[in-house]
């Protein structure tokens, strides 16, 4: 009995075969009429009027690319490959000038 109370209230969100989706409905057109976002071409001549919420939109949107563009370019390298090739280059020149430091001791 509790199975069948579940059964009925349960639908799929297309729609189920025993009757009509509380999701879904059958729409108001018949068929789409092929334009992107089923909007008719505006007669020659007309340019197609912004809505409130598309200028903000577009800024906002080219501000953040500019400045995650900038600010990932600019942060330091931090990676353990770059501390490493750096620790190698100090001993190496530590080295070399230990190296020179004892060369030149050992000539005179």
């Amino acid at each position: 009995m509790l199975r069948q109370r579940l059964i009925q209230t349960l639908r799929t969100r297309g729609g189920s075969a025993s009757g009509p989706s509380r999701w879904t409905s059958p729409g108001n057109e018949e068929q789409p009429k092929g334009y992107l976002f089923n909007r008719t071409p505006l007669p020659p001549g007309q340019t197609r009027k912004w809505e409130d919420w598309e200028l903000p939109c577009y800024v906002t949107s080219f501000l953040t690319i500019v400045i995650l563009g900038v600010g990932l370019n600019a942060k330091p390298d931090l990676t353990i490959e770059t501390w490493a090739h750096q620790k190698a280059l100090e001993r190496l020149e530590i080295e070399q000038a230990g190296l020179s430091v004892a060369g030149s001791s050992e000539s005179d």
